[in-house]
């Protein structure tokens, strides 16, 4: 009789145990300490796609978990491989983006005598994961990996990492799937209907008369787009986004505010600012969206439901606290409440929109000034006018052109939009792109990305062209740190120290991965080089040569209440220029 339960190499049982969990694609870089596994991996269906450096790989997995829904998986050696993942196992951290990251280890019997490439990935990884594990020997390899999908994936995602010791992979152990399946866990109890704070939450709602949701990540992570719509549309409540939020409830909803917070739009911050109530639908108060906590939304009892029940009260005091899945919440709470039909709340907020909407340089007439927003809306605007719109797919880099992107594209399906919130990586762009076109090769991919940004992991474009995708890059070139510059502008007394950057020619910089472009710095060429670029059935970059000293409008300054808004100058020199010829 054959064995069901084989032995196999710790290796084998690393490969066999993903693909058990329904893993086909990994993003790895091979060394000496993971070679035992890239040696075993041909015995399986799992397609690795080779990164040029480890960053890479975790900024794929974490594209890859937030445009599938599924756990993105990185791979590294010891050492320098393994560190080299740590920026974007953080970034996956604060953006709560389940990834398994694998790293192997020097033999066990010379952990802690710095042996060539050893170093402590465990104990420097503890504070930017949900979880991490040093295996020593094969036979936990399997119980430790499912544990870690399972940690992953339950209550608020999050990375995990598994640092493996060349010999656990060497040695061989009884390899059996199911009986390394962790126990099963559930993070929180379920609410109940007759809950004291359900009943308060009911209470608060039916009393409240200028309530706001305030819809974040929480959304997508639960799946609970059409409970929150219906919810808003029930009770008629307005929404607004934050920016990881953005595509969770659709742009063209009447009751769609847009984005609130730093640079979001002035009346959003303005009427959270004037609620008697707030809906906190799986979002972290964190300091871009409330400005200074002390004069926060002042006159409004707060309602947060929250999976993790350490952001409770962190930044902003809950008058309710829904610890829970917010689908299941919302199910609970949507027969509860009666339908609302006044509309009077909805009208004042609209009317605050007024002149104090982000100023629509958008609609200038074409005169040779190319505007960041130029680019931006017209990227949205092809994709809407080829039918496109739904199956798009936006990965920014960090910096002006990630909050203009907010401004001035629509999202209206989740998962269309992918950045890196609470970390603020730069860099992130290009390789998030790589791994959500590995989970989407049927959708278009763009990458918007600054000239400083996108040179941080450049490198990347030979893995696009190895993996053959067709990923659109739109470089938004002005020759600064431009959010930087901003800054140093507002607050700096215009000394724009090191934010001046010099780039190489990004055309042809494509050209040498093999990769065809454009140069573009004239709006009216801007949405044919796009629908170009689109329709080429290749990768492709477009090099946008914008205005040098544009700003983001409207920002609120450090330390300054969410309505105490800066908004572009009465008087701005660029648009000025651009209105007079």
């Amino acid at each position: 009789m054959k064995n069901q339960h084989p032995q196999l190499t710790g290796s084998e049982i690393l490969w066999a145990t993903l693909v058990g969990e329904g893993v086909d694609k990994v993003f790895g870089y091979p060394g000496g300490a993971i070679l035992p596994a890239y040696d075993a991996m041909r015995k399986f269906p799992i397609h690795h796609i080779l990164v040029r450096h480890e960053q890479g790989a975790a900024h794929m997995a974490d594209g890859y978990a937030r445009a599938s829904g599924k756990v993105g998986v990185c791979i590294a050696t010891s050492g320098p491989g393994a560190t080299n993942l740590v920026t974007g196992i953080a970034t996956a951290m604060l953006d709560s983006v389940p990834i398994i990251c694998i790293t192997g280890q020097v033999g066990s019997k010379v952990l802690g005598s710095d042996a060539f490439q050893e170093v402590d990935i465990t104990g420097i990884t503890l504070p930017i994961t949900k979880h991490n594990y040093l295996v020593t020997r094969a036979e936990d390899i399997a119980p430790a990996l499912r544990e870690a999908f399972q940690i992953a994936t339950s209550g608020r995602p999050g990375p995990v990492l598994i640092d493996i010791t060349k010999d656990a992979q060497q040695n061989s152990a009884t390899f059996n799937f199911e009986a390394a399946a962790p126990a099963h866990y559930r993070p929180h109890p379920m609410l109940q209907a007759e809950s004291s704070a359900i009943q308060k939450a009911i209470e608060l709602i039916q009393q409240a008369k200028r309530p706001i949701i305030l819809a974040g990540h929480g959304i997508t992570h639960s799946g609970a787009e059409a409970q929150v719509l219906a919810f808003a549309e029930r009770q008629q409540i307005p929404v607004a986004s934050t920016l990881l939020g953005l595509g969770a409830f659709p742009t063209y909803h009447a009751l769609s505010l847009g984005m609130m917070g730093m640079h979001g739009e002035s009346w959003v911050n303005n009427a959270i600012q004037q609620a008697d109530l707030l809906l906190a639908f799986g979002m972290r108060f964190d300091d871009r969206v409330t400005g200074n906590l002390a004069h926060y939304a002042p006159n409004a009892k707060k309602i947060h439901i929250e999976i993790d029940p350490s952001e409770i009260n962190k930044n902003v005091k809950a008058d309710v606290a829904l610890i829970g899945d917010l689908r299941e919440t919302l199910d609970l709470i949507l027969p509860l409440l009666p339908k609302k039909t006044d509309t009077s709340w909805i009208g004042e907020v609209n009317a605050m929109k007024g002149d104090a909407a982000v100023r629509d340089i958008i609609n200038l007439p074409d005169n040779g000034h190319l505007y960041a927003a130029h680019v931006i809306n017209d990227i949205w605007r092809e994709a809407h006018a080829a039918g496109r719109a739904d199956q798009t797919v936006i990965v920014t880099d960090v910096g002006q052109h990630q909050m203009w992107e907010a401004q001035y594209y629509k999202h209206d399906v989740p998962r269309s939009l992918i950045t890196s919130g609470g970390l603020g990586t730069m860099g992130f762009a290009l390789p998030a792109a790589i791994g959500a076109k590995v989970a989407c090769p049927e959708k278009d991919v763009w990458v918007i990305a600054g000239d400083g940004g996108f040179q941080m992991t450049a490198s990347e474009l030979s893995t696009i062209v190895q993996e053959g995708l067709a990923i659109n890059i739109a470089v938004i070139n002005n020759g600064f740190l431009g959010m930087v510059r901003q800054w140093q502008e507002a607050f700096y007394e215009k000394n724009y120290a090191a934010s001046p950057i010099l780039s190489p020619d990004f055309v042809k910089l494509a050209g040498a991965h093999g990769i065809d472009g454009a140069h573009v710095s004239e709006r009216k060429n801007v949405i044919p080089t796009v629908t170009k670029a689109r329709t080429s059935g290749k990768p492709f970059l477009i090099n946008f040569q914008v205005e040098k000293e544009d700003g983001v409008y409207p920002m609120i300054a450090p330390g300054a209440a969410l309505h105490e808004m800066v908004r572009r100058p009465a008087v701005d020199p660029l648009i000025e220029t651009a209105e007079d010829e």
